[in-house]
């Protein structure tokens, strides 16, 4: 997968977004989904795929069944109490992350992308990650390195 500009890809992540949410809100009173990742930052850049957060206010078992029939579970060795992957269906690669309103996987999340919109040399410091590791058999344990350097998970 070739690395591109984020902003080749925002657009993009925002209709997604909006169908997905649109998708959801029936299934899921109160649920809020966000475009993440490297994809939603302008100055990132991106493999290609669009990452979205689901979070879930209410009962998160519950919330995870309905999103396991609508989508593929994924990466099932780091789920949790307050985590479950799964991919969407699209014509882009789209991976979602539920968790819990106000829970850690949540809180971390949140700030993580935070920082990165805020603070333009960590920013550089994740883009200089992906131009050395991506695609290598090293990436994600690098990327796990740096978001635990953030304060938490990636």
């Amino acid at each position: 997968m070739t690395l591109r500009p984020a902003t080749e890809l925002i657009d993009e992540g925002r209709r997604i977004r909006a169908r997905e949410q649109q998708r959801l809100e029936p299934l899921l009173p109160g649920v809020e989904l966000r475009l993440t990742g490297g994809s939603s930052l302008p100055g990132a850049i991106t493999g290609g795929d669009i990452d979205l957060h689901c979070r879930v206010t209410g009962d998160f078992d519950h919330a995870v069944s309905v999103l396991t029939d609508l989508y593929v579970p994924v990466k099932a060795e780091i789920w949790g109490p307050t985590l479950a992957t799964f991919e969407v269906p699209d014509e882009l690669p789209v991976g979602l992350a539920a968790t819990p309103v106000g829970s850690e996987h949540d809180r971390f999340f949140l700030s993580s992308w935070a920082q990165l919109a805020a603070e333009p040399g960590l920013l550089e410091e994740y883009n200089a990650l992906k131009r050395t590791y991506h695609g290598t058999d090293v990436y994600e344990e690098k990327k796990a390195e740096f978001f635990g350097r953030l304060g938490g998970y990636s």
